[in-house]
């Protein structure tokens, strides 16, 4: 499994980036800065003034006005939540090149904070292959339907989550089922071009198709559901999985909108891996 997160830069308030020029004339322009830092590390420095801390009560001295100030002001939200881009906040990012550290500089309320992450040559370039141009199945729903399908399918504990389209079924031509100690649960969706409002919104599946993904992986995309107003799922014809979420955010106090997106990309699992089945695509509905 990979995920990205795509920002775009009207997204920040001030964006600038200054690209390397090439070693001369002839040269092609030089590629984006790519570098790794430690994920643990960059979400404990952008979270030093919204993370609840236990033994706050438990220090003396003026740290206890300052972690009140900070767990009543910041209780409930996240980095999706609406209230957070009401925040006097300002949040800093600058690289200087290769080798330099990735400096993050936070001001809020007086209180200012400058963490410089060490970065890292990449190691893991290679992405997980997904053919854009060879897909079995593109739909596009509200990212709601989905989240509820996968909170309906948690109740069976499952280990792995089939998805199953079809161009001609006359019940759904998109299912999403499961299997557990507990028992099994399939969730259909109809592609419906006559209503105004349906439930796909695309639905693009020229022959049956099914795939079967680890539902912890698949799980693991509820943040991104719950955030997002839509999502494209769409299978390639090796059966890699992608779930791209569209998440409307506001950028500023004017009320400026933009979007992200968040791509996860999913490898099947292949027959004899947790339980997985025979291929039945070619059976008739």
């Amino acid at each position: 499994m990979e995920a990205y997160i795509l920002l775009d830069k009207a997204l920040f308030s001030s964006y600038t980036y200054h690209a390397l020029p090439p070693p001369s004339s002839q040269d092609d322009p030089s590629d984006p800065p790519i570098f790794e830092v430690s994920l643990d590390s960059l979400l404990e420095t952008l979270q030093i003034f919204s993370l609840s801390d236990p033994n706050a009560s438990k220090r003396p001295g003026e740290y206890d006005a300052f972690a009140a100030h900070r767990l009543n002001r910041h209780a409930g939200m996240n980095a999706f939540s609406n209230q957070a881009f009401a925040m006097s906040g300002v949040c800093t990012f600058s690289y200087e090149g290769e080798g330099s550290p990735l400096s993050i500089h936070m001001s809020e309320s007086g209180v200012t904070t400058t963490c410089d992450l060490t970065t890292y040559e990449v190691e893991h370039a290679d992405d997980i292959p997904f053919n854009r141009d060879a897909l079995a199945l593109k739909t596009i729903m509200r990212s709601a339907y989905l989240l509820d399908a996968i909170n309906e399918l948690s109740s069976l504990n499952p280990d792995s989550i089939t998805i199953t389209a079809s161009p001609t079924s006359r019940t759904a031509n998109l299912s999403i089922s499961a299997s557990g100690a507990l028992g099994s649960a399939n969730i259909d969706f109809q592609a419906d071009v006559v209503s105004e409002t349906p439930i796909l919104e695309t639905f693009k599946c020229e022959e049956k198709v099914s795939a079967s993904f680890k539902f912890g992986l698949i799980k693991a995309a509820q943040r991104a559901m719950a955030s997002a107003a839509k999502v494209s799922l769409r299978l390639d014809q090796e059966g890699v999985l992608s779930l791209q979420f569209l998440v409307e955010t506001e950028i500023n106090s004017g009320g400026t909108e933009g979007v992200a997106f968040v791509d996860f990309r999913v490898v099947p699992l292949v027959e004899g891996e947790d339980g997985v089945a025979g291929d039945d695509t070619n059976e008739d509905d």
